[in-house]
């Protein structure tokens, strides 16, 4: 079953005192980002967030799920508690590394002589 757009409407208002939170399409589900750090994922309407040793403490009894047929475990926390989730949000993202820049692509040398 596809997540509504206005199920992730609501996670991302729950969300929002956590920083900057986005959300683009992925999969036919969609994928969060807060400050641009990829850290959780809306799949059946059920949000689900990466697991890390800092989210693990902060919710040590929270059930997990797996998004997608073949996809890792997740946590699965209780988006009703905003307070419990911003919280489990930046605890998450402070534990996940930082986003690698991007390489740029290497110009393409003129090689036969001609100019």
């Amino acid at each position: 079953m596809a997540s509504s757009v206005s199920y992730v409407e609501f996670v991302k208002e729950q969300l929002s005192g956590a920083g900057v939170i986005t959300h683009r399409r992925m999969f036919g589900e969609y994928g969060l980002y807060c400050n641009g750090k990829y850290f959780a994922c809306v799949c059946g309407d059920r949000l689900l967030v990466k697991i890390t040793s800092a989210g693990e403490a902060l919710v040590p009894d929270c059930p997990r799920g797996i998004p997608y047929e073949g996809g890792g475990e997740m946590l699965l926390p209780d988006v009703e508690d905003r307070e419990a989730l911003v919280e489990l949000a930046r605890a998450t993202c402070a534990a996940l590394p930082e986003k690698k820049p991007r390489k740029k692509a290497a110009k393409k040398e003129n090689t036969d002589g001609q100019d």
